[in-house]
Order: structure tokens, then sequence, then C-alpha cells
């Protein structure tokens, strides 16, 4: 103890001299930053692919079905999808210009290729432009998974969530493409966050999360399913703001009010195209009985919707050709999803969406907000593991999203400096593993299995080739293989010649007549088609263009 000078009295400890007062601001512009640079990586990302890939298969769909509702107002075309998301795409070609013919009389399938072959556009330029706004929409969608998580768990917990939104191979793939997956889960994340913030503010953010909730369904169809549980979430919002004498009937009005909302959202979406609604039901509408058919006429949507929902009803109905780690079969398996995001998804991300599970159901503070972010995802998940359609993470796509936050988790529970470098690793390996691809990144596969270039070998269709390499082709046959005679058996919906590639089709030919070069999309591989499969056993392959597409050569007459 020391004494204060001629008193004999114990001198007042020191004070602690106050922070500075730049020291929050500091951290907020140290956080911004991070923030940023997370984004601006991501967007790179999925410009610089969205530039290179040539069409999947379903963007010139919707990319033409966008541009006849803005510029003709007319729904005749692809009802089995609300026309939201369409919208949205179709703003970003028609900023492009886009001749359209008017007088072009075929159906969905054959009127995107007219639009962006066949109609003296710029194909890759329209391309472009239809993508940017799902890129744009993407981006924000990962202020939404860092807002939600940092309210969850602070910032440390933010930037551990968007780390994995931004570096999710699955989410660079298909959030750089003009189509529906990425903004219909975006929507629902979206509103899942509204309603936990409406805790605290039910009459702002209620409104806001019925919009957003109207927004997802008016985008895809496959929200529905998500709609009865943010419902239910909105009564459990508000009995936590209000625990009165009657909690439940209010919660139950606001969530009717919340339904309301999102119900006006999806007519609004139609409306919008075509104020007058005029629909002619399709001569080729599935018949769907029994509660299907009930359930699509008693939905309080638009006419061109409850169509739109017995055409996803014949699309269960169909048997659909499947490929699983090697093994063809027909039909679905239960199993299918969580053994693709097994293979598509960073090892050191599946460790940490478990940490996080984890976390969400041990720490007392994050225990509130486990069926905001569990349930909505576990639930899609579910109705999706048991549809008809083995085709490729993307309609789980989703699951990146809502696990990203779960993730966040692993911020607030009390770990050991070693623990909390563990989850720095991971973080990297993350983001080591995402770049590693680039920008190969719709056939990404974890170093598990082998990396993207052996994905094929495990999965197909949207989750390795979806036809997005027809470019690089062209490429590659025009500097390696000049005048090489060119069989190619492509599944897309590019056009072929339209890139400079002039070949014959070795599906329609005598196999003795296929010589040269046998170029095959892996996902043809896959489907072990028998007039395909005895070409490749007698061909020698050579080469391989963007982890999607297979080169042969076939120099003899197979015996």
């Amino acid at each position: 103890m020391s004494l204060s000078a001629g008193t004999g009295r114990p001198a007042a400890p020191p004070r602690e001299a106050p922070p500075g007062p730049s020291r929050a601001p500091r951290r907020r512009w140290l956080l911004g930053a991070v923030v940023a640079a997370l984004l601006v990586q991501m967007a790179v990302a999925m410009v610089s692919t969205a530039v290179r890939q040539t069409p999947t298969i379903d963007e010139p769909v919707y990319i033409a079905t966008g541009v006849v509702y803005l510029r003709e107002h007319d729904l005749r075309y692809n009802p089995e999808h609300p026309p939201l998301g369409k919208l949205v795409i179709g703003a970003g070609a028609v900023a492009a210009g886009p001749r359209l013919d008017t007088s072009f009389t075929g159906d969905q399938f054959q009127i995107g290729p007219h639009l962006l072959y066949r109609s003296g556009n710029d194909a890759q330029r329209v391309l472009l432009a239809a993508r940017l706004p799902v890129i744009a929409l993407t981006l924000l969608f990962g202020l939404v998974v860092f807002a939600f998580a940092r309210d969850l768990t602070g910032p440390a917990g933010g930037l551990v969530a968007l780390a994995l939104y931004c570096f999710s191979p699955d989410l660079i793939a298909h959030g750089s493409l003009a189509t529906l997956d990425v903004p219909m889960a975006g929507f629902l994340l979206t509103s899942v966050w509204l309603v936990w913030r409406a805790r605290r503010r039910p009459r702002l953010y209620l409104p806001l999360a019925g919009a957003s909730l109207g927004a997802a369904v008016a985008t895809k169809m496959s929200a529905l399913p998500a709609v009865p549980v943010l419902l239910v979430l909105v009564v459990l919002s508000v009995w936590a703001f209000r625990p009165g004498r009657r909690p439940v009937l209010t919660g139950v009005l606001a969530a009717a009010a919340t339904g309301l909302l999102a119900i006006a959202v999806v007519w609004a979406a139609y409306l919008a195209v075509d104020p007058r609604l005029q629909w002619t039901t399709p001569d080729d509408l599935p018949d769907v009985e029994g509660l299907r058919g009930l359930a699509a006429g008693w939905m309080p949507f638009p006419r061109p919707f409850q169509d739109g929902m017995r055409v996803q009803f014949g699309f269960e109905d169909m048997r659909w050709t499947s490929f699983l780690f090697g093994d063809v079969y027909q039909g679905s398996r239960w199993y299918y999803l969580p053994a693709a995001l097994l293979v598509k998804t960073p090892l050191g991300m599946l460790a940490l969406w478990a940490a996080g599970v984890a976390a969400m159901a041990a720490v007392p503070r994050l225990r509130p907000a486990a069926p905001y972010v569990l349930l909505p995802a576990a639930v899609l998940l579910a109705v999706t593991m048991a549809g008809a359609r083995d085709l490729g993470v993307r309609y789980a796509i989703y699951v990146p999203m809502f696990l990203a936050v779960a993730a966040a988790g692993t911020a607030v529970v009390r770990w050991r400096w070693t623990k909390v470098a563990a989850v720095v690793l991971l973080l990297l390996f993350v983001g080591v593993s995402s770049l590693r691809t680039y920008p190969y990144y719709l056939p990404y596969s974890n170093e598990a299995f082998g990396g993207p270039s052996k994905t094929h070998l495990r999965l197909h269709d949207s989750n390795v080739d979806w036809g997005q390499d027809l470019g690089r082709l062209a490429d590659r046959l025009r500097t390696r293989y000049p005048g090489e005679r060119v069989w190619l058996a492509y599944k897309g919906s590019g056009v072929p010649s339209y890139y400079g590639i002039h070949a014959n089709d070795p599906l329609t030919a005598p196999p003795a007549q296929v010589r040269g070069l046998l170029v095959v999309s892996d996902s043809w591989i896959a489907k072990d088609d028998p007039r395909l499969t005895p070409l490749i056993r007698s061909s020698a392959r050579i080469d391989e263009v963007g982890h999607s597409i297979t080169i042969y050569r076939r120099s003899a007459q197979p015996s």
C-alpha cells in the first residue's frame, strides 16, 4: 500500500484512461471493411464466372419468359413457376435491349434459344445482363445472413456466417446464374430474419416479413411448405413480445395478417405481368386428382398459379433418371440430397455447420433462435427429400444459407484459444477450398471426394454439367483440335454452331461412322445411354473441358 505525500493516507488508485472516442468507430470501420471484402470476393467470383459460362439448361426459358412478361405482358410461358423471379431476370435482360420476335409461336423450351440465338441478339451479352440482377440479390442476401447472425451472436458470429456464405461454392455457382433457386431461398431467409426481429418490434417487422415470404412464394412454389412454419414462428414472436392475457389470439391474428400479405404479394406479381390476368389453361396440363388436385384448386392464388402447381405435381409423377456414386437408377432415393450435400460442401463448412447446430442446442441464449434458424430449412429439406427429382443440390440451396447463420453460434461458445484457432483454421480451409475450384464452381466437390475433376463420377446434372461449358469447348476445339471432325453429345440449352462448333450427332449415326473426336457432356455419360456407352468404351479419353465435358478419340472401327 502506498501513502499520499504529507498525509499518511492511502493513495487513491490510479484512474484508467477512458477508451478513446475513436475506438468504437474504428471497430465499426474494421467490421465494415471485412464485410465489404468478403462480399467483393464473392461478387468477383460470380461475375467473372458468369461472363465465361454459356447458358445452363433452365436459363433460356426464364430469360425469354421474363422478357415476354415485360414486353408483351403475357403469362403463357413457364406456368410451373410464379413470375417474380423471372421478372427480375427479365429486367436485366431487357436492359440489354434484346430483339424479341413477337411472331414466334413455339413453346417455352424453344423461345429461349430463339431469343438468344436466332433473333439477331448477342447471346452472351443478354445472358450476362439477365444474370446480373440475380448476382445483386445474392450479395444482398449475404448482408441478410450477416445481419441475422450478428443479431444472434454479435459481430464475430456475423463474420463467421458471412464468410461461410461468401465462400460457399454452391451459392457462388447458382448465385451467378439467371435461375430461381437462390432468389427463392434468399427471400425465405429474409422473411425468417424479419420474423425473428419481430420479437421486439412486431408492427415494423411483421409486414416486411409477410412481403418477403410472399416474394419467396412468388418466385418458386417450392417455398410453400415453409409457409406454415413461418406463420407458427410469427405466433412465437408475438408471444415473446407481449406475453399478456391473450397472447395466442394476438399471435394468430398477426400470423393471419402476415399470411394475407404474402398472398397479396403473389397476386401482385401476376398482376404486374398482366393486370387483366388473361389466362388459358394449357391443353397438356397434367390431370392431377385426389388431395393434390384439391390442394391446387383451393390455394388462394391466381388460376395460373394453380395450374402451375398441377404442372409441378405432374413432374413429381414422372420417373427421372438419376445418378449417385456411380449408380444409375430410375426414380428417387430419400438420402440423395444429404449425400449430394456431403460431396459438394467444403469439409470445413460441414464441421462448422455441425458445431453451430450443437451450439444452438447447448447455449441458453441461442436456444430461442433455434426454431427460427433450423426448423424452416429442416422442413423444406424433408419435403424435398421426398420429391421425385434427384437432380442437384440446387433444390436445397437454402441449406448453406440457414446453416451459415447457425454456424455463427460457434462465436458465443466459451472456447479456449486453441478452439478459437480451430474455428479460424476451418474458415481458412473453407476459403482455400473455394478459391481452388475457381472458376469451376458448378462441378465443385470437396477434397474427400477428389475435387471438381472427380464430381462426375458421383453426381450428375446441375451438380456437375448443366450445359455451362459450351463456350470453353469451342475455345478448346479451336486451339487444340483445329480441323478435326467432331461428334458431339451435348446436354444443354446452348446452340453449338453459334459458338463455332460444327459437329455431328453420334446418337443418330451408325457406330462405324463415328470417327474423330467424340465429345460428350458428363451428364450424358452418367445416364449410361445404350446408344452412347459402347462408343465411349471403344474410345480413348484424351481431354476434358471445365470438369463437365469429356473429349475422346475414335481412330479405329470397334471390333
